[in-house]
């Protein structure tokens, strides 16, 4: 067992290697002959897949891919990118691993993310965006009617929000705001929309839909970021 995970070119796994992979990222535990093994705390998976390459795979499904809190497109380096690597895979050299971070102070950080305030009005944007990607609920535009056959569920939300304290964290501010969850919603929607077949014929991509749902739903100020941090100071210091 380990703490993280690297399933490279996990579209290749057979559905019984999938199962056992959901079982281990939604419960952190596995189950080999029958007993129960509980996985080491943090644990997380990353993983990687060829879009291209289709022969010999096998399609995750909804239910894995809504674990994977992103879904990040990498695309071909840039030049510099690209000599650096040449340049460091053909020559000899001896690479020696440095620790970096335990498992405790991972987790530590982790719980200072969950600490960051975040507005209700921030709240209720997250959730806009994901509800506006299902057709069952009321006043969905109509590129999502024409081309979504189905939407984000309620982990999105989540993760919308927990991207965004990140984020907020990483920009150096105190709490998250609106411009955080715009910013992060790509990767965080774009798989767990699918797509209908007049998508297809359309071109019409699910990063598209969430393009078009940043468009769509409005950018308020938020000028609660400041009273989010107030309110979090007041409530420690009564506490």
């Amino acid at each position: 067992f380990a703490n993280v995970i690297l399933a490279d070119e996990i579209n290749r796994t057979p559905p019984k290697t999938q199962a056992a992979l959901l079982e281990a990222m939604q419960e952190h535990q596995v189950t080999a002959g029958g007993k129960l093994h509980r996985l080491p705390q943090p644990f997380f998976v990353l993983a990687t897949q060829n879009p291209i390459e289709q022969e010999g795979t096998y399609p995750l499904p909804e239910a894995q891919l809504d674990r994977f809190m992103f879904n990040i497109k990498v695309g071909y380096p840039t030049e510099d990118e690209e000599h650096q690597i040449v340049r460091l895979t053909t020559e000899s050299r001896k690479v020696e691993l440095q620790h970096v971070l335990s498992g405790e102070e991972v987790m530590a950080l982790q719980d200072i993310v969950r600490k960051v305030p975040v507005d209700d009005a921030v709240i209720r944007y997250a959730l806009q965006l994901t509800r506006l990607t299902r057709r069952t609920e009321g006043d969905v535009p109509d590129f999502v009617n024409d081309f979504v056959s189905w939407g984000a569920g309620p982990r999105a939300s989540q993760y919308l929000i927990l991207a965004a304290k990140a984020r907020a964290l990483l920009k150096g501010r105190d709490c998250a705001g609106i411009q955080d969850i715009a910013a992060v919603a790509p990767p965080v929607l774009r798989h767990r929309i699918v797509t209908n077949y007049h998508a297809e014929a359309e071109s019409m991509t699910s990063d598209t839909i969430v393009r078009k749902l940043l468009e769509f739903v409005p950018q308020s100020d938020t000028p609660s970021l400041r009273g989010a941090a107030g309110r979090m100071m007041k409530e420690g210091a009564a506490g």
